[in-house]
């Protein structure tokens, strides 16, 4: 058994957000009905494709153990079938440019008027109400608008983007937490309420403690690169000098000492220009000096195992070719092997979310599709000929 057990949610959601979203809800064993375009489907299925006629591993990433069902919402027809799927569903979310849903017909008021246990759920740029509600929005838009970038990079450079997705999919874990919470009070009250997640918004959650600078002294962050708040920077280079050949550390309180011993400069244990954090930051370029000339001679694996049992906090810098072979993230299942009988095999990343002993079983995307008949004729009883009649008119 899986905690989302027996919740369906009808997701029309596209590309990264809302996908990312409803595929950590799914893992966990929600029944996600992918609604997409009929001859289209979500972009991303086409965006960034090595391989011809093969959906992308941009669509890949964020789309397994999901339904697909291909349903045109441009059509009457179309809308009332989406409307019966409603009435058996518990969450809908979509991520369209503003305005979209009304232009369907499936307005926030109109699914809470006619659903009233459903779910309604939305990730948009900048949320559903505010002066900048009409605006569009993508990654970098909402990284700007948010603040992320004007703290990332160096003091002599631009702003700069960061890679993790901390728009789309940290508004997608946002989202996540805002459906199990509206479920939850749907539960206790009878009435399910809806769901606003702004880029913007999740993204300067994540921002908080850049703040803690600007509550202080009333002044923008400034960018400081590997320097965490004026300390000496915390990333050195190894052995052989490649791109990704470095390594990160703890070098305050004890670790100083040890890591002084270990790079053959004990007889700096206690001078007073390093003896505390104040005045190491003082001296972050001699400290930094001291340290990488040390990790230097050494690679970024050697150094993670001294300090390692040292117990000192510390990791290489590994690059994405390092993490697909990880033994530690593939005994967590986070890198999976995923057998897709129409795609071949392919690594994977894995649900991070371990919920007691549930075991969670990564499926294959669907094809685009590839569960409109069985869904259609499973839960809404429709038969053959019906199928067919959709099929010709383009509805399905």
């Amino acid at each position: 058994m899986l905690p989302l057990d027996g919740v369906r949610i009808l997701d029309l959601t596209q590309i990264q957000a809302g996908p990312s979203c409803t595929q950590l809800l799914a893992w966990l064993g929600a029944d996600v009905i992918k609604i997409e375009e009929p001859g289209k489907g979500d972009r991303t299925r086409w965006e960034m494709a090595n391989k011809e006629n093969v959906d992308s591993f941009y669509f890949l990433v964020f789309n397994s153990n999901k339904s697909s069902v291909t349903l045109n919402l441009k059509n009457e027809e179309g809308i009332s079938i989406f409307n019966k799927l409603l009435e058996i569903s518990d969450v809908v979310i979509e991520n369209y440019a503003p305005g979209r849903m009304e232009e369907f017909g499936l307005s926030k008021e109109y699914i809470s008027k006619n659903h009233p246990h459903v779910v309604y759920a939305s990730i948009k740029g900048f949320g559903n109400d505010g002066p900048n509600s009409t605006l569009k929005s993508y990654e970098h838009v909402a990284q700007a608008a948010a603040g992320a970038m004007s703290t990332n990079g160096f003091n002599e450079g631009p702003p700069l983007f960061t890679s993790t997705g901390i728009g789309d999919s940290g508004s997608g874990l946002h989202c996540a937490i805002g459906i199990l919470a509206a479920l939850r009070q749907r539960d206790l009250s009878g009435q399910a309420p809806s769901v606003d997640i702004s880029m913007q918004d999740a993204i300067l959650n994540l921002l908080r403690v850049r703040f803690v600078e600007t509550f202080m002294d009333g002044q923008p962050v400034k960018r400081s690169g590997n320097s965490v708040w004026g300390s000496p920077k915390s990333v050195f280079p190894c052995k052989p000098y490649g791109s990704n050949d470095y390594v990160t550390m703890v070098i305050t309180g004890d670790a100083w000492e040890s890591i002084l011993a270990l790079s053959g400069n004990s007889d700096l244990i206690g001078n007073k220009l390093y003896d505390s954090e104040i005045s190491r930051k003082k001296q972050a370029d001699q400290v930094y000096e001291i340290v990488s000339e040390w990790t230097k001679k050494h690679t970024k694996n050697e150094i993670m195992d001294i300090l390692s049992d040292l117990g000192i906090p510390c990791s290489p810098i590994k690059d994405t070719v390092e993490l697909l072979n990880d033994d530690h993230l593939n005994q967590r299942e986070m890198v999976i092997d995923v057998n897709d009988p129409a795609r071949g095999s392919y690594k994977a990343i894995g649900c991070p979310i371990k919920v007691g002993n549930s075991k969670i079983n990564i499926t294959p995307p669907p094809l685009l599709g590839e569960n409109t008949e069985q869904i259609l004729e499973d839960l809404l009883g429709f038969n053959e000929s019906k199928i067919k009649s959709l099929k010709k008119n383009g509805i399905i």
